[in-house]
């Protein structure tokens, strides 16, 4: 299996390149970004073959790998999708619900397999929850708390609070994965997202917001708050986080995936750090796709997962600048 990486923008670029030469067969056998001394500097670190332009990188490709900035994967999927290759993309899938919509439908067109970055999917602590929902063990769920943070991310890649690369700020960046998760393990859609939003953190040095709450209320009645910020400090001992709370009418239940870490201390920066040592929930996404990509089969999280997400995060976004509800329109399944 042939794998092109198209964008090495996203920080889990570095994580995925591992994660991909640990799965079998795998042979990554080029990078390609729009920057191409970052490209050639990437490629170094990381000893891949740097191609001038994504149509070089996917010629012999089986299947691609988007960690592109957002406002850039249309225009990557598209021409993997006319390459005819397997496609994994991150997340959020666009800056606009019509640039999604665009994506999925190039690859179905196409009829490649295009899966979304959702890493929490592959999680056992957030399939231990899912499966104890589908159960029936927590009875009728009513509603949820969620909370996805992290330092301001300008650190580590500065277009993450560019609006028009990122589509936003840290409602865009934080509430996606809440927004699957929830969907998951609801078996709802959304049908209309309240958020509120500010950016008093960092205000002097973006112009996006950098804290948020949404409401969303799903099909059946459940509701959800989403906690979306870059609110904890750079010297916090890890990147970002997510938790969640579901309260049934038999039962409440708190996940914490990112619990599993020893914590150790440096001379170094960060002098105090989490180190992980559970299950890599990127691993076992990697493996699906790769699996998926070999079989031509629709991956276990899709490209349509990614639009719904996408479109709780772009509505929060519109109702923080309007202080009006934003109603979602009901989900298009191929």
């Amino acid at each position: 299996m042939r794998v092109a990486l198209l964008g090495i923008a996203h920080v889990h670029a570095d994580a995925y390149i591992v994660n991909l030469r640990a799965a079998a067969g795998v042979e990554v056998t080029a990078v390609a970004d729009h920057d191409a001394e970052a490209a050639r500097r990437w490629g170094a670190a990381h000893d891949v073959p740097v191609a001038a332009t994504a149509a070089e990188a996917l010629a012999g490709a089986d299947a691609a790998v988007i960690c592109a900035e957002t406002a850039r994967h249309r225009e990557l999927v598209e021409l993997a999708a006319d390459a005819g290759v397997a496609v994994l993309c991150e997340k959020p899938l666009a800056t606009s619900v019509e640039e999604a919509e665009t994506i999925v439908a190039a690859c179905r067109t196409a009829g490649v397999p295009l899966m979304t970055a959702f890493p929490m999917r592959f999680s056992p602590p957030m399939q231990a929850v899912a499966e104890m929902v589908r159960a029936g063990r927590l009875g009728r769920i009513r509603a949820c708390t969620g909370a996805n943070q992290s330092e301001l991310p300008t650190r580590h890649r500065a277009w993450f609070a560019d609006p028009d690369l990122a589509g936003g700020g840290a409602l865009m960046d934080h509430i996606v994965h809440i927004a699957d998760a929830l969907r998951w393990f609801l078996g709802e859609e959304p049908v209309e997202v309240f958020a509120l939003a500010n950016r008093i953190i960092a205000s002097e040095a973006v112009r996006v917001e950098t804290a948020g709450v949404a409401v969303v209320t799903f099909t059946g009645g459940t509701f959800a708050s989403i906690d979306a910020s870059w609110s904890r400090p750079a010297t916090y001992p890890r990147w970002g986080g997510l938790t969640m709370e579901l309260l049934g009418t038999d039962g409440v239940t708190s996940v914490d995936p990112f619990r599993q870490y020893l914590t150790g201390y440096a001379a170094e920066e960060p002098a105090t750090r989490w180190v992980a040592w559970g299950s890599d929930p990127n691993q076992a996404m990697i493996d699906e796709f790769i699996a998926a990509a070999r079989e031509a089969r629709k991956p276990s999280v899709t490209g349509e997962d990614g639009l719904r997400a996408t479109q709780v995060a772009l509505a929060a976004g519109e109702s923080a600048r309007s202080g009006r509800p934003v109603a979602i329109a009901p989900a298009q399944r191929s």
